[in-house]
């Protein structure tokens, strides 16, 4: 019997938690049946990597996921949820399906908190808080990705130990280990004299990403290349800061590229320049794909690099300790790749995607009662 899954996203469009459950989604098969929400109409771009052999919907008749938490909307909410055997809801944009269900009840709920965007960056919202903590004894189990939030949901949200699950992100770790298309990112073509420092990241004010051009500005080397790689709302701040520092014809923005197997092996070495991060796929891929990382230090990202690597995560604040960290990996290919097999060496012990498929597939199967049933469509 085919088990129906209502998915209410914030957004499902290209961020990896998206990819995350995508994912799932594919390795479930025809064990499921998806519906996806979204509390911003028409933000579905992720749709195009389900599996043809997925059934997923995308209904625009159902009630909003966003808007004033009234009891009529959250009702209107929990009434829609009644025709599934399982809801997944992701991230504040998503809450309101939790409260529906705290409220006036439905099925198993299980729900997944990734992080939070440039309004909670700094400080978290209080009135959030409180409306978190009365809302998730509705979940079945609240779903974490890194330690980082595993501490917020327990301290500040006050969730029990036995409702909160942290299951790190994991992807296809094989697939990196090929080597990388040569034309995969459009008008950069790899030289063995030019280094390449790329990143990966939704274009959005939480990633600080015109904190890392001017950090790039800064090195020594004047013949590096920056490839950054993503679509959002801050391209033209980026470019901005780009022209501001003189370094726009070395700066490169290509817009979103699917399936970074094929083309992150392009960089000589990758940055991250978040201000706030909880467990980044991106890192992850750059690990598998054998880069080193310079990154700064928010979420669990200490914890995910090597050993090897830590000297290279930075303080947020410090962007002269970002372009030296730069700089020291321009500088030595040997330490490129010393610290970039020590990377993919704890990717592969630790970040491979089936590990992360079992463990989400028995939770569902335990969430409904039906223990085993994404087992065999999982492995």
């Amino acid at each position: 019997m085919t088990i129906r899954i209502l998915h209410a996203h914030s957004t499902f469009s290209l961020g990896g938690k998206e990819a995350r459950a995508v994912r799932l989604m594919n390795a479930f098969g025809d064990a499921a049946e998806h519906v996806v929400l979204t509390s911003v109409p028409g933000a579905t771009a992720a749709r195009d990597a389900i599996g043809k052999g997925v059934r997923a919907s995308f209904p625009d008749d159902a009630p909003p996921l966003a808007g004033k938490p009234t009891p009529a909307r959250l009702r209107r909410l929990a009434r829609y949820a009644k025709g599934f055997d399982l809801v997944l809801s992701y991230n504040w944009g998503a809450f309101d399906m939790v409260m529906a269900r705290r409220l006036f009840g439905g099925p198993p709920l299980v729900h997944h908190e990734d992080g939070f965007n440039e309004d909670e960056a700094a400080k978290l919202n209080p009135k959030r808080n409180l409306y978190r903590r009365a809302g998730l004894p509705a979940a079945h189990r609240l779903v974490v990705p890194s330690r980082t939030l595993e501490t917020i949901a327990r301290r500040t949200w006050r969730q029990p130990e036995r409702r909160v699950e942290r299951i790190p992100n994991g992807i296809p770790i094989g697939r990196y280990k090929v080597a990388p298309d040569g034309d995969a990112i459009p008008g950069l073509h790899a030289s063995p004299d030019g280094i390449v420092i790329g990143t990966v990241a939704g274009l959005r004010k939480v990633k600080n990403l015109p904190r890392l051009v001017r950090a790039f500005a800064a090195m020594r080397d004047k013949e590096a290349r920056l490839v950054i790689v993503g679509t959002g709302p801050e391209s033209e701040a980026i470019a901005a800061e780009a022209r501001r520092c003189g370094v726009a014809e070395r700066v490169q923005l290509p817009g979103f590229l699917a399936d970074p197997a094929r083309w992150i092996g392009l960089f000589d070495i990758f940055a991250l320049s978040s201000d706030s991060e909880q467990f980044p796929i991106s890192l992850v891929e750059a690990m598998a794909a054998g880069l080193p990382a310079v990154c700064t230090g928010v979420g669990d990202v200490r914890a995910m690099v090597s050993s090897d690597n830590l000297p290279l995560v930075v303080d947020p604040g410090d962007e002269a300790a970002f372009a030296a960290a730069l700089d020291s990996l321009a500088e030595r290919s040997d330490l490129r790749r010393a610290i970039g097999l020590a990377n993919r060496e704890k990717a592969v012990a630790e970040y491979d995607e089936a590990a992360m498929i079992a463990r989400y597939g028995a939770l569902y199967g335990e969430a409904i009662g039906r223990p085993g049933a994404f087992i065999a469509s999982s492995a």
